[in-house]
C-alpha cells in the first residue's frame, strides 16, 4: 500500500505569508534612501523626515497586537488584505504630498497601521494554528522573509529614485503591495481544522475556535495579565532594545551615515541589501536552533555579539566598501533579526495559548525602541554632525539586552503562568490566581 505523501497544506499557507510579508515589506525599505532626496526637494530637517518614521516604527508595533486578536475575531485573509491596501495607499499617497504633516499621515499612520497588522504577531498567529513540529524553523523562515525583503528592495528602490525620482519608488511600492492581495484572498486559510486536517506534526484535528469578540478587551486583557510577571518585562525590555539597533537605527540611518562619509547612497542600499540575504541565513538557521536550543541562551549570545559589532561600526565607515565593512555586513545581518524565533518560543513557553498576542505586545515594545532610536539618532546628527555616538550608545544597549535575557528562568513544571490563561480566555472577567 502506498503511503500518501501529499504536501499539507500548511506549507501552502506558509508560502502566502511569506510573499505577504515581502510585499508590504518594499516600503520599509524606503525611508533610507528617501531621507536625503526629500531633504532636498522640501527643506524638511532629517529629524522631521525621522520623526515620520518614528511615527511609522510606533504604530507598527502598538497595532500589531490588536491585529493579533483582529485575526481571531475576523479571520486572517481579511485583515491581511486590508493591511496591504493601508500600505499601498500610504506608498501612493505620498506623491501627492506639500507639507511634511502628510508626510507623518501617509509614512507614519496608514504605512505603520498597515504593516503592522502583518508585523510579526501575524508570523506568531500563523505559526501557532497550522504547525506543531518544525514550528521554530518556520517562524525563521517568516520573520526572514519580512525583514530580509525590505533590505533586498533597496538596491532596487535606490536605483528608481536616482534614474527616475522618489515618487516612481514610492509608486511601485504601491504597487507590489496591491499585486499580493488577491493571492492571499485566493490562497491564504484560517485553521487546518477548517480542511477537516491536524495542524502539521500534530496527530488529531482541532476545532477552531469560535470567533472572539472584543479584540481590543483581549489584547488588553492579555497585556494587563502578562504585564504582572517578570518574564514579560525581560523579553520587552530586551526587545526594545533590538528595535532600536536593527529598524531604528542601522534600517533608517545606514544609508545616510555612509553618505556622510563620501559613499554612493546606490552602494550603501546595496550593502544593507546584503545584510538582508545573509538575515535569511542566519534567522532561518535561528529558527532551527530555537528548536534544539535553550532559547534564552541564544537571546544572550545574540545581544552580546550585535553589541560587539556595533562599537567597531563607527571606524568601518569610508567613501568605498573596503572588507572590514563587508565583514560587518556579513556578521551584522546574521544576526539581523535572529532573536525573534527564540523570543515567539519564549512568548509561547511562558503565556501559551495567550502567547500570540503577548508576543504583540513585546513586539510592540521593539518598535517603541527603534521609534526612539530613528528620532534620536537623526536628532544626533543634527546637533553633533555625524553619528558615531549613536553608533556606541546601540552597542551598549545591546550588550544589555544580553544581560536580560539571561536574567530569564525557566519555570519547572509550570511553563504556562495560569494568570495569562485566564486573562487570554476570558477577558472581561481578569483573574490573577498564579
Amino acid at each position: 500500500m502506498t503511503k500518501n505523501r501529499r504536501l499539507h497544506p500548511a506549507w501552502l499557507v506558509a508560502a502566502v505569508a511569506f510573499v505577504a510579508l515581502v510585499g508590504a515589506a518594499g516600503f520599509r525599505a524606503t525611508p533610507s534612501v528617501l531621507l536625503h532626496p526629500l531633504h532636498e526637494e522640501f527643506g524638511w530637517p532629517l529629524a522631521t523626515i525621522s520623526a515620520a518614521v518614528s511615527v511609522n516604527l510606533l504604530l507598527y508595533g502598538l497595532t500589531a497586537p490588536f491585529a493579533a486578536a483582529l485575526m481571531d475575531r475576523f479571520g486572517i485573509r481579511r485583515v491581511v488584505s486590508v493591511a496591504l491596501l493601508l500600505v499601498a495607499a500610504g506608498s501612493g499617497l505620498t506623491v501627492f504630498m506639500t507639507a511634511s504633516w502628510q508626510l507623518l499621515l501617509c509614512w507614519g499612520v496608514l504605512v505603520g497601521l498597515g504593516t503592522g497588522s502583518m508585523a510579526l504577531a501575524f508570523v506568531a498567529t500563523v505559526t501557532g494554528r497550522w504547525f506543531v513540529r518544525r514550528r521554530g524553523l518556520v517562524t525563521g523562515v517568516l520573520t526572514a522573509g519580512g525583514a530580509a525583503g525590505q533590505l533586498v528592495f533597496l538596491p532596487l528602490i535606490a536605483v528608481l529614485v536616482r534614474d527616475h525620482g522618489w515618487r516612481t519608488a514610492a509608486l511601485v511600492v504601491a504597487g507590489a503591495a496591491l499585486a499580493v492581495v488577491p493571492l492571499v484572498v485566493w490562497l491564504l486559510r484560517e485553521h487546518p481544522a477548517d480542511l477537516g486536517l491536524p495542524a502539521y506534526g500534530a496527530t488529531e484535528v482541532v476545532a477552531a475556535p469560535p470567533p472572539t469578540g472584543g479584540a481590543a478587551t483581549r489584547a488588553l486583557g492579555a497585556l494587563a495579565a502578562a504585564a504582572r510577571t517578570r518574564p514579560f518585562w525581560l523579553l520587552a525590555g530586551g526587545f526594545a532594545i533590538c528595535g532600536a539597533t536593527t529598524n531604528g537605527l542601522v534600517g533608517t540611518h545606514f544609508v545616510p551615515a555612509a553618505h556622510d562619509h563620501g559613499m554612493a547612497e546606490t552602494t550603501a542600499a546595496g550593502l544593507l541589501a546584503l545584510v538582508g540575504l545573509f538575515d535569511i541565513v542566519g534567522t532561518i538557521a535561528s529558527g532551527w536552533l530555537t528548536d534544539r536550543v535553550d532559547s534564552r541562551l541564544l537571546l544572550g549570545a545574540y545581544y552580546a555579539l550585535r553589541g560587539a559589532s556595533l562599537l567597531v561600526l563607527p571606524t568601518l565607515f569610508a567613501g568605498t566598501a573596503r572588507p572590514s565593512m563587508l565583514v560587518f555586513i556579513i556578521f551584522y545581518g546574521l544576526d539581523w533579526v535572529a532573536t525573534v524565533p527564540p523570543t515567539v518560543a519564549l512568548c509561547r513557553e511562558y503565556f501559551g495559548t495567550a502567547g500570540a498576542v503577548v508576543f504583540g505586545w513585546v513586539f510592540a515594545a521593539h518598535q517603541l525602541g527603534a521609534a526612539f532610536a530613528a528620532t534620536a539618532a537623526g536628532l544626533v546628527r543634527d546637533q553633533l554632525g555625524d553619528y558615531a555616538m549613536a553608533w556606541y550608545v546601540a552597542g551598549g544597549l545591546s550588550i544589555g539586552a544580553a544581560g536580560l535575557s539571561l536574567l530569564l528562568r525557566r519555570r519547572p513544571g509550570r511553563p504556562v503562568p495560569e494568570t495569562v490563561l485566564v486573562a487570554a480566555t476570558a477577558p472581561r472577567a481578569w483573574s490573577f490566581r498564579g
